[in-house]
């Protein structure tokens, strides 16, 4: 039960983090960004690149370097966000809504196979991995490299939370998220906090890509998409556009994969991420954490 209870948590981390930039991004501007995922796929890349260009790597320096390649990572992703939000996104922003969703889903074709014509299309093998000797907590066996993953996941995601809750760029955000006409009247760059929004946010994929990376040992250019669609299920679940209740989410989502694979078996994996996502939308459309929005006319 332990094992199940922490290796839930360990790919629920992973989803929160992606998620989290989902929940920005249409916390802010009411975007759906279909391509979030592909900066999550970015990521991985990026860090493979950086890791292959190294060299050969020793047991004892995987870790450390791993979390240097995991800063180098963020920016990459971090610039790539900003230049995806200035070439597709901006000059749509006051386009019908159904406009900006079918540019987000072509930006994703476009991240997913120009990474396919750059690298290929056949599966790469991470230069690093999590392995190492495990400890036993409480019955469950974790080694410290997942420790300290785990460990960093959770930083990014409360300096997340305090970003957004107790500083000016925060306030900053919220107060476009309510009116972004108003906000520019008040003196807020609006276009340079929408930026700085996305920057966050794809540099949170792309760290978590380089943990996924390094966790499952390979890659792919497609590897997005599915983890897109499970970190949209996690802000649904939480509460789409709610920081706190992202987070949760994506917790909630893992738990709910470990355990149900466990009881059913690992062909189910799917099923029970998107069963949640139907009967979220079709019960709770506003999530556990989500506030109901009554618009007057």
């Amino acid at each position: 039960m332990t094992q199940l209870i922490w290796n839930g948590l360990f790919v629920g981390s992973f989803y929160a983090l992606v998620a989290l930039g989902y929940s920005m991004v249409y916390g802010i501007i009411k975007l759906l960004n279909f391509a979030h995922g592909d900066l999550y796929m970015l990521g991985a890349f990026a860090g493979f690149a950086i890791l292959g260009a190294v060299g050969g790597v020793s047991s004892a320096m995987a870790l450390p370097l791993l979390l240097a390649v995991l800063l180098a990572t963020m920016v990459v992703t971090g610039l790539a966000g900003v230049a995806l939000e200035r070439i597709a996104y901006r000059p749509l922003r006051r386009a019908p809504r159904l406009s900006l969703l079918i540019t987000a889903v072509g930006a994703s074709f476009a991240l997913e196979y120009g990474m396919r014509a750059m690298a290929g299309a056949d599966p790469r093998v991470y230069p690093v991995r999590l392995g190492g000797t495990s400890l036993e907590v409480l019955g469950a066996r974790i080694t410290l490299q997942q420790l300290v993953l785990i460990g960093v996941a959770v930083l990014l995601m409360a300096g997340l939370n305090l970003l957004v809750t107790r500083t000016r760029e925060g306030r900053a955000m919220r107060a476009i998220a309510l009116d972004p006409r108003t906000s520019a009247l008040m003196g807020i760059d609006v276009n340079a906090v929408i930026s700085r929004a996305f920057f966050v946010g794809s540099a949170l994929a792309g760290a978590a890509g380089v943990m996924a990376g390094a966790y499952y040992g390979k890659i792919d250019f497609m590897m997005g998409f599915l983890i897109g669609l499970k970190a949209f299920t996690a802000a649904v679940i939480g509460g789409i556009g709610n920081i706190p209740g992202t987070m949760l989410g994506g917790l909630l989502l893992g738990l709910l994969e470990s355990f149900g694979t466990f009881w059913l078996g690992g062909e189910w994996r799917d099923v029970f991420a998107f069963g949640v996502l139907i009967l979220f939308l079709t019960v709770r459309p506003t999530g556990l954490l989500g506030e109901r929005v009554t618009e007057r006319v």
